[in-house]
């Protein structure tokens, strides 16, 4: 069974519309063809720059699942999208223990991976030194379920909720700020099988997971479960973010901005059609081998890119970071003492750097192949 990281717009016309030029407008290909720009288009000295980087330990949020933060930096690579850019990457995909991650990043093996905005406070807040760099969504994974029984979060008053062995900070806030007395609830942990929802029904009442993982699961068995987000009660969260090693990124800022860059491009291929999408899919599994579970996947993909799509980050073009939403997320995590109260605001908004996004585009059109 696949296990989702924790684990980023513009508004959905302008993606829409941005999803079609960056499809069409490679240099050096026809009709958004797999074959990109060659390495000339880019000129000479921003390629020996990008070259200077040497070789990028690219660090997945869990193994090569097909998620935003993921499934993109696959194809990037697979369509010779790196390659085009000068840019030598290493793909590494990680266990999705997000401590271990961010602790790979800040000390420097690897350079650039997905950690969650929220992750990237609370690693922070214990002095692990990442960079947030990129965000396509302030709507996040992590999601509650319910059998359709539940009509009402209130109606969770003193039963019994499952979580994976920790209950993210998103789906409690949704629960206060719905009205569900928090200290009435009995959380337990039920590690990753969905079908344990609907096996117990009048026992367990709701489990927590990541809303392109398991609802796609229960639903493929014939289960029918509610879907609670954390984002329709206005609580932050992020999805598909980015993070770098901030000594690397001031000393190859070209890099990370043709990183992200050469990663939207391949977003925008993989997003633009179901076919797309399942050739993109299938890089994915070619490096995972036999068991990685194809239609999960691109379920995942699909279901992922849709949640972007329809919570578009306010004023931002796609991977824009929302500096209100970094905020609201310091608000949230210090409300649960899961960072210290001493953590101000001014500091947190200091441990994230949106002028390598900035730069890939202009307005909000993606500058590709690089200035």
């Amino acid at each position: 069974m696949l296990r989702h990281h924790r684990p980023v717009r513009t508004a959905t016309a302008a993606l829409t519309a941005a999803v079609l030029a960056f499809a069409a407008a490679a240099c050096g290909s026809s009709g958004g063809s797999p074959a990109a720009a060659s390495a000339t288009a880019i000129s000479s000295q921003r390629c020996a720059q990008n070259k200077a980087a040497g070789q990028i330990t690219y660090l997945s949020g869990y193994e090569f699942q097909s998620s935003a933060s993921i499934l993109e930096y696959v194809a990037a690579d697979k369509l010779g999208y790196f390659k085009d850019l000068c840019l030598d990457v290493h793909l590494q995909p990680s266990t999705g223990d997000t401590a271990q991650g961010t602790k790979l990043l800040a000390g420097g093996k690897a350079q650039i991976g997905a950690v969650a905005e929220q992750d990237l406070i609370q690693a922070r807040a214990n002095g692990i030194a990442i960079e947030g760099v990129s965000s396509y969504s302030d709507a996040g994974l992590d999601i509650l379920m319910t059998n359709p029984d539940i009509t009402s979060l209130t109606q969770l008053d003193g039963k019994i909720i499952g979580d994976k062995g920790y209950m993210p900070a998103s789906v409690r806030a949704m629960l206060v700020k719905a009205g569900v007395n928090w200290n009435s609830l009995k959380v337990v942990t039920e590690g990753y099988d969905p079908t344990v929802l609907p096996r117990h029904q009048g026992g367990l009442e709701a489990l927590t997971g990541f809303v392109s993982n398991e609802p796609n699961q229960l639903a493929d068995a014939g289960h029918k479960v509610t879907v609670w987000q954390p984002v329709k009660y206005g609580v932050p969260s992020s999805l598909g973010a980015m993070a770098v090693n901030p000594a690397f990124a001031a000393a190859h800022p070209t890099a990370v901005q043709d990183m992200l860059r050469a990663a939207l491009h391949a977003y925008a291929y993989c997003s633009a059609s179901p076919a797309r999408a399942a050739q993109c899919v299938g890089y994915a599994a070619a490096l995972s081998g036999p068991t990685y579970d194809t239609k999960l996947n691109e379920q995942i993909w699909s279901t992922e890119t849709r949640t972007v799509a329809d919570n578009p980050t306010p004023g931002q073009p796609l991977g824009g970071i929302d500096p209100k939403n970094v905020t609201a997320l310091g608000d949230m995590l210090r409300e649960f003492s899961i960072i210290p109260a001493s953590v101000a605001s001014a500091q947190i908004s200091s441990w994230f750097d949106d002028s390598y996004i900035k730069a890939d585009y202009n307005g909000n059109t993606l500058i590709w192949p690089a200035p």
